[in-house]
């Protein structure tokens, strides 16, 4: 009878430990970026993500970092395609195919500059990595650079100021679901003494989404 109690005891911890392993198991098997919440629903492969800016604040492109001159936008997008995500802790890729500015929400305040009638980005698609740590990285083409073009209505006409950089660090976070620039350097190439030599870009994208669900980075 004793025997019996000790196999029965011992089955039934057995049977309890079992189910505790499962969610180990899972967790193991998270990618890096993940929708509704971190440890959240994979994101496939394929998959498109966006994000606009975050709410009251703009992209802007000044003329020396944290200073004050320049251009600013409240309305811009970023568009990327999900090309690879791995189990976490990793760096998950993506291809990074629009990044577009709203030239009526543009406006400038430098001298002589009447309005903004556009910014394009070229060289697309860039790729654009995002770890586990939060680090992202956009990189462009080989032999090639992240190229922007700033439309200006000038006192002397319309001018083209063209800025290019070998590519852009930022930050995801998980709290607002973001992704980050901070004053990313590019050099002017060509355009008119209006154009400053120097561009410094600053944005905060947010909420990054897959469809309606937000994107959690683990």
């Amino acid at each position: 009878m004793r025997t019996r109690t000790l196999l029965t005891l011992t089955a039934a911890v057995a049977a309890l430990a079992l189910p505790a392993a499962v969610p180990a198991a899972a967790a193991a098997d998270t990618p890096v970026l993940t929708t509704g919440t971190a440890g959240g629903t994979p994101v496939a492969v394929g998959d498109t993500l966006t994000a606009p800016l975050a709410s009251g604040t703009s992209a802007t492109f000044r003329s020396s970092a944290g200073g004050s001159s320049g251009v600013s936008c409240t309305s811009s997008q970023f568009t990327v395609t999900v090309t690879d995500n791995p189990t976490a802790p990793g760096t998950a890729a993506e291809s990074l195919t629009a990044h577009t500015f709203d030239s009526a929400s543009c406006s400038s305040n430098v001298t002589g500059v009447l309005g903004v009638t556009g910014i394009q980005v070229a060289n697309l698609p860039y790729t654009t990595t995002v770890s586990s740590e939060g680090a992202v990285a956009v990189t462009p083409p080989s032999g090639s650079t992240v190229r922007t073009t700033v439309s200006l209505r000038t006192l002397l006409g319309s001018i083209n100021c063209v800025y290019e950089a070998p590519g852009l660090s930022g930050t995801a976070a998980n709290d607002d679901n973001s992704i980050a620039f901070a004053d990313q350097h590019f050099t002017k190439v060509s355009g008119s003494g209006l154009c400053f030599a120097d561009g410094y870009f600053t944005a905060t994208y947010a909420p990054v989404t897959d469809g309606s669900a937000t994107v959690f980075v683990n």
